[in-house]
């Protein structure tokens, strides 16, 4: 590897031998591929976090999961009570008076009753004002997820699913592109690259920062193509696709930016690995204008074409 000014870290947080054996330390998805074994179940969950950032028919199908699961438990609570302590039952059969309960229950939790059913005597009373009591704290508890859930900042970049190695002025650059699909305005947005390589003869890695044209944008209405110049500071310069191949490399992208909408930082990750980079290819122009508005077409951020590397 070529001598370089690039910043290099013993380690970037990763370890050293992160994605030693071909595994990429960072999922497209921005996910990091990496479990954590021999810890407790209940000890590992962050429930909060998990019911925050489900998806959205996860989280009400665990809603409705929930509340059904709840009824049902005291349904059978007021069934082993006897249904003869809530007046105003008229099942004729068990099941017919457990469904009552049921529904009864549904009432109670939610505050609803209709004033049919209502509990008789102290145990069947009890347990109804129990059940409130938790009805209260499980709908607070549920508004309480669903705000957080809108108020959570849902910024999703597109990364180009391939980088390539284009030329670039006198010599070639690593590039990608990225774009934000969604209406919301990012502004500030910044973005780092690293580069997580194998040391030569050994499964240890070394990481570097590339340095890249521009790291930072004011606004980000377009299509932004990364680009790390690969002059003769850069820690792949002379280096060949082979090269990076053996030394199992993976370029890491962070990226943060400033929602303008929830008036919130965002965070976005994602990684290429040697294997998603492309030589001797360049991408094509995605912008045009049209009545003196610029049109940007997203289905091409991957689209490219053959160049003639320097």
């Amino acid at each position: 590897m070529a001598k370089q000014n690039s910043e290099k870290y013993n380690d970037f947080g990763l370890g050293e031998k992160s994605s030693s054996n071909g595994y990429r330390a960072l999922n497209k998805d921005g996910t990091f591929n990496i479990t954590k074994a021999n810890i407790p179940f209940i000890e590992r969950q962050n429930f909060f976090h998990t019911l925050v950032t489900m998806k959205w028919s996860h989280f009400f199908g665990f809603i409705i999961l929930g509340y059904f699961i709840v009824n049902l438990i005291f349904a059978s609570i007021y069934s082993l009570i006897g249904v003869e302590n809530l007046t105003g039952t008229q099942g004729m059969n068990p099941f017919e008076q457990f469904m009552e309960a049921f529904f009864f229950s549904a009432q109670t939790i939610t505050t609803l009753g209709y004033g049919r059913v209502a509990p008789l005597g102290l145990p069947a009373n009890i347990v109804a004002a129990i059940e409130s009591l938790l009805g209260l704290l499980f709908f607070a508890l549920a508004t309480g997820l669903l705000y957080g859930r809108f108020s959570k900042p849902n910024t999703t970049i597109k990364y180009s699913n391939k980088a390539v190695i284009a030329p670039y002025h006198d010599i070639n650059g690593f590039m990608f592109r990225i774009v934000n699909p969604k209406e919301n305005q990012l502004l500030e947005v910044e973005i780092d690259v690293s580069l997580s390589v194998k040391r030569d003869n050994s499964e240890l890695r070394n990481f570097y920062s590339l340095k890249l044209e521009r790291k930072k944008v004011m606004f980000f209405p377009a299509m932004w193509t990364i680009v790390h110049p690969i002059n003769e500071e850069s820690p792949i310069h002379q280096l060949s696709q082979q090269d990076l191949l053996e030394k199992d490399a993976e370029f890491i992208v962070m990226l943060k930016a400033f929602d303008e909408s929830s008036s919130l930082p965002v965070y976005s990750r994602s990684s290429y690995k040697a294997d998603e980079l492309f030589w001797g290819e360049k991408f094509i122009y995605a912008v045009s204008r049209n009545n003196g508005r610029l049109i940007v077409d997203v289905s091409k951020i991957d689209d490219t074409e053959k160049a003639e590397l320097n």
